[in-house]
């Protein structure tokens, strides 16, 4: 970035024709404090993550696939104390993760010079494609103090609100399964219609809370925390149960037409638990099995998932950059055809330096508050994908997302509703959105569903500082009701690999195309997701598998605004449609960098 500070806004919608000619180119939540003797006047913060995490206990270490550790526990058991021997440490093999990396345990191998030294005998080895720290990761929602709110603005409010009763016209999300990985399910009557089984993937015993560790009851017996119970003076005071997961689950699908409490974005749809949140937040390793199960995949002493999701959200996550495990379980999740949300977090800093939220693949969710803003907690910046209510109760009460929850703070007592803030609260919305979109066109694919939200974001009404995606995400547009277009529904094709952009380089991303029959279409849509600041250095081509190309977009001195989010529409009747197609991609100018996040062809 330069170092004055720039608007940001995005492209979000385009229309070009281009003839493709060869060799000529044409334009084309949290934990709440314990309660006061009366109410608190303003809200009390949920507990940040530890300024510093403390030294991880355990590794995931990822074998190239031809290696013998790759496919055998004894060679990765054997490896792991061959590793210890040589860094003069105690380790061993702990089990295998449903990626097929292996989970380590460094045993008493628990300061920062004892990890290095593991670390650095499995990266000397050349078998070994990663090994990254299983961090812990925390609930990203910030706790309410008003239990009166009784109000939805975040649904159907004019100035702010996401404009879903119109979508529920096109889609409730009926046959839908969204997989909610969170801190698990406390029963209540405004869910109970569209809950199914899950799993508790907790494996530590005491974080569980619950007795033991890995097991098929996705209960949450709540997540409470007294003072410095963590380790490291973490917490640094004591915290009642947050019931997160109910919270998040209730803005996705809470039942509706009940005569009771709140309607959910889908309220039609059916949320699986996925417990990988307790007490003291959870582990990368366990997320990284729940990932892999919730999306369908094969996870070692795990029950397959009867119910695999086609939506998972996650509004979790920890400081640092998407380590490759983590990366590898959400690469697995989208290619079986499940599209991952996940919350942009909440410290007011850049999402890069935020995970998940930085990992590719995924849509990453700014809040927004009640008029607009970016709320005041929002992480922000390049790798955020789209803006939904998260709401503001440090304003009023009223202000927050009002949702399903339960009153004990312990274990569970009775069920009640009240607002929540944060990030963890504005994921749920979009990936409600993404659950109706998937009844509305069940063969869309995660792709498609992305760049569709992004294309039909409507401008924030407020100020956003530091990039909030695409805009402000409206139901109604992009569902197509109420005059909007709907999703497309020809044959996608789709590249979600990043690919760099340097200064005065040109850079390719391509996508193969077969089974089309005959010529390409005269409307072939082109969806772009392009991450750069100062979108004007950039020159955007459209290269057909005959050579022939179409200008998209020119190089502009006068459009300073960042990121290139559009449709264009493109005439490529006079080519075949079979091949490979490249979005070509020049940076004509320096001082400003980014990368090809994702594009797609409908056919």
């Amino acid at each position: 970035m330069h170092g004055y500070r720039r608007v940001r806004t995005s492209l979000v919608a385009a229309t070009a024709t281009a003839l493709l000619c060869a060799g000529t180119a044409v334009s084309a939540a949290a934990p709440t404090a314990s309660p006061a003797p009366t109410p608190a006047p303003a809200p009390v913060p949920a507990p940040a993550a530890p300024a510093a995490q403390p030294p991880a206990e355990r590794l995931i270490v990822g074998y190239k696939s031809m290696a013998q550790e790759a496919k055998s526990d004894e060679a990765a058991a054997k490896d792991a104390a061959a590793k210890g021997r040589k860094a003069g440490e105690a380790v061993g093999f702990d089990r295998r993760l449903g990626t097929g990396a292996a989970l380590i345990d460094l045993e008493k191998a628990k300061d920062a010079k004892s990890l290095d030294a593991v670390m650095d005998a499995f990266r000397a080895d050349p078998d070994v494609a990663y090994v990254v720290p299983d961090r812990r990761v925390y609930a990203t929602a910030v706790t309410p103090n008003d239990t009166e709110y009784r109000r939805q603005w975040d649904l159907f409010e004019s100035t702010a609100g996401m404009n879903v009763p119109t979508a529920w016209d096109k889609a409730t999300g009926e046959g839908v399964k969204v997989a909610v990985i969170d801190t698990g399910y406390v029963p209540h009557s405004d869910l109970a219609a569209n809950m199914v089984a899950g799993y508790d993937f907790i494996s530590d015993p005491f974080m569980a809370n619950d007795g033991g560790g890995r097991d098929s009851n996705a209960a949450d017996p709540g997540d409470w925390m007294l003072r410095g119970e963590c380790g490291d003076n973490y917490p640094e005071q004591d915290y009642d149960s947050s019931w997160h997961g109910t919270h998040v689950a209730g803005t996705i699908a809470a039942a509706a037409g009940n005569g009771k409490g709140i309607a959910g974005v889908a309220y039609d749809a059916t949320v699986q638990p996925v417990r990988v949140l307790g007490k003291c937040g959870g582990t990368t390793s366990d997320i990284i099995d729940a990932i892999t199960w919730a999306s369908g995949g094969y996870v070692a002493g795990v029950p397959g998932n009867p119910y695999p999701a086609d939506v998972i959200n996650m509004s979790l996550g920890g400081g640092g950059a998407c380590d490759a495990g983590t990366q590898s379980a959400v690469n697995a999740a989208v290619n079986r055809g499940t599209t991952v949300v996940v919350a942009a977090g909440n410290t007011n800093t850049n999402a890069a330096g935020f995970n998940p939220a930085n990992c590719a693949n995924v849509i990453t969710v700014a809040a927004s508050d009640r008029e607009g803003n970016r709320a005041s907690y929002s992480n922000y910046g390049s790798v955020v994908d789209i803006t939904a209510p998260g709401g503001e109760t440090a304003v009023s009460g009223a202000n927050g997302i009002w949702s399903t929850l339960n009153s004990g703070s312990r274990g569970p007592v009775g069920e009640n509703y009240e607002p929540y803030q944060g990030t963890s609260m504005a994921a749920p919305h979009i990936a409600g959105l993404a659950a109706l979109m998937y009844e509305a066109n069940p063969s869309i694919t995660p792709a498609q569903v992305e760049s569709t939200i992004k294309a039909k974001a409507r401008t924030l009404p407020g100020y956003c500082s530091g990039g909030c995606g695409a805009g402000l995400a409206d139901a109604t547009a992009t569902l197509g009701a109420g005059g909007g277009t709907t999703p497309p529904t020809g044959t996608v094709f789709a590249n979600t690999a990043d690919v760099t952009i340097r200064d005065n380089t040109t850079v390719a991303s391509s996508i193969a195309v077969s089974g089309v029959s005959g010529y390409a279409p005269s409307d072939l849509k082109v969806d772009v997701d392009i991450k750069h600041t100062y979108r004007g250095d950039l020159k955007v081509e459209l290269v057909a598998p005959s050579g022939a190309s179409a200008l998209l977009k020119d190089t502009s001195t006068g459009d300073s605004a960042d990121n290139v989010l559009t449709t264009y529409t493109v005439n490529a009747s006079s080519v075949y449609a079979n091949g490979t197609w490249k979005l070509r991609v020049t940076d004509a100018y320096t001082g400003d960098t980014g990368y090809i996040d994702s594009w797609s062809l409908t056919f």
